[in-house]
């Protein structure tokens, strides 16, 4: 009778999982990793941080897509629980990129003498904003353009149209970190010269990173698109992917216009 009454709710109990702790040791076994590579250290340990983490996705995104999609746990109101979660996160995520503007206008606004009391600091040749930074811009905004067509196409049930231009939308994603990785080979400031460089390279840094992981997600979406897992109206994960990636655009449009346009002339 207790086992009969503990499932009269719509909402989804999860079992223990091991997948959190795994997690947290990864990400600690990597922060060892990067640390020691930062002083000249093998990235071995890194490396292996990196690999335990790629293994838990894995095995954890298994389990979610399981719950998911076969075993009927994400009823109604969990869907709109995981919605309001996600939303919060991106709010967490705004509040993140949010410290790293007040940092650059903090010294862009006031530049000190130790910096030649101009912005960009002298000796700081600034990367062009109308090179390959707009270049990028009209990729990450054409990805979003294609994003929407995708979706557009799933609620219509036009599954062919869906995942081709998903596909497009990561092929847009993965050209756009190429051509980041391009930018900063290229660059003649690193990000130990001045708060400039430091300013830079951990905005647009972090950002690269958040595409990355904006890529993979809609990578995994795009494999449950193709095994049939998302209906016309039950596709919460890709509605958080698709979120996550708009949040992603707006950033860098405000990347683009502070820092490389505002901030590099």
């Amino acid at each position: 009778m207790s086992n009969l009454l503990k499932h009269q709710h719509p909402f989804h109990i999860v079992d223990q999982s091991p997948w959190p702790l795994g997690a947290a040791i990864g990400a600690m076994v990597t922060t060892i990793g990067l640390v020691n590579w930062f002083q000249n250290d093998s990235l071995l340990t890194a490396f292996l941080g990196i690999i335990t983490l790629i293994t838990i996705m894995i095995f954890w995104w298994r389990d979610v897509v399981r719950e998911a999609t076969f075993l009927g746990m994400h009823t109604s109101h969990v869907i709109l629980g995981l919605k309001i979660s996600f939303i919060l996160f991106i709010i967490s995520e705004i509040m993140f990129f949010l410290s790293f503007f007040w940092a650059f206008f903090h010294s862009a606004l006031s530049p000190t003498p130790e910096i030649g009391m101009s912005w960009p600091p002298i000796g700081i040749n600034a990367i062009s904003p109308w090179g390959v930074p707009l270049l990028n811009t009209a990729v990450l905004l054409s990805s979003g353009a294609s994003l929407t067509w995708s979706h557009h196409s799933l609620r219509e049930g036009k599954n062919n149209e869906a995942w081709t231009s998903l596909t497009v939308t990561i092929l847009l994603g993965a050209w756009f970190t190429s051509l980041q990785a391009y930018e900063y080979w290229e660059t003649s400031f690193s990000i130990a010269d001045s708060i400039y460089g430091s300013a830079f390279f951990v905005a647009t840094g972090f950002h690269g990173l958040h595409v990355i992981i904006g890529t993979t997600f809609l990578f995994i979406c795009l494999t449950r698109l193709i095994n049939g897992h998302f209906s016309l109206n039950h596709h919460v994960g890709y509605e958080c992917a698709i979120w996550y990636w708009h949040f992603v655009d707006v950033i860098w449009i405000f990347l683009f216009i502070c820092i490389y346009w505002w901030g590099g002339t």
